[in-house]
C-alpha cells in the first residue's frame, strides 16, 4: 500500500486532514528531496530517516539514484505526526498507529481508541495547565498590587 492509500478511508476521507498548510508543489509534481522536506517541516534529515527506519513513515519512494522522494501525502502525514508529538503521545504509540493505518480499515476501532486515549491525556494536561495558569495569574496580580501600594514612611 502507498501512503495515500493508507491515509484514506474507504469513504475517501483523508484520516489526517486538519487544515494542512498549502503544499509547495501541485499534486503529481510533488517529489521532494529530504533536504526540501526538512526545510518545509522543520524536522532534520536525521529525524526523517529515523521515522522511516522505525516504521513511523511508510516506505518513501526513491529516485533512480537512490535519493528519497517525498510526496505531498508524506508531508500531510508528517504534519499529522507533528500534531501527535505535540500531544505528548509516546513514539511507540505513534508507530503503532502508523502500523494500524497500513493494515487497513479493519483497524479503524483500534486507531480510534488510541486517538481517544491521547485526547483524554491532552484534556488532563490542559486542565493541569489551566490550574497552573490560575496560580501564575494570582501571583502576577499580587506583585502588581504590591508595586502600587505606597511605601510606609519610616519612623
Amino acid at each position: 500500500m502507498t501512503v495515500t492509500e493508507t491515509q484514506t478511508t474507504s469513504a475517501g476521507v483523508d484520516t489526517c486532514a486538519s487544515a494542512p498548510r498549502p503544499h509547495p508543489r501541485p499534486e503529481g509534481q510533488d517529489r521532494y528531496t529530504i533536504s526540501e522536506v526538512a526545510a518545509f517541516t522543520g524536522l532534520s534529515a536525521h529525524t526523517l530517516r529515523w521515522y522511516e527506519r522505525i516504521g513511523l513513515m511508510s516506505h518513501v519512494d526513491r529516485s533512480h539514484t537512490g535519493q528519497r522522494r517525498f510526496t505531498n501525502a508524506d508531508l500531510d502525514w508528517l504534519g499529522f505526526v507533528g500534531k501527535l508529538r505535540l500531544t505528548g503521545m509516546p513514539v511507540a504509540d505513534m508507530v503503532r498507529y502508523a502500523e494500524l493505518l497500513r493494515e487497513g480499515d479493519h483497524t479503524f476501532d483500534e486507531r480510534k481508541e488510541l486517538l481517544e486515549a491521547t485526547r483524554r491525556d491532552v484534556r488532563t494536561r490542559i486542565a493541569e495547565l489551566q490550574d497552573t495558569l490560575a496560580v501564575l495569574d494570582y501571583k502576577i496580580e499580587f506583585y502588581a498590587g504590591a508595586q502600587r501600594a505606597p511605601e510606609r514612611p519610616s519612623a
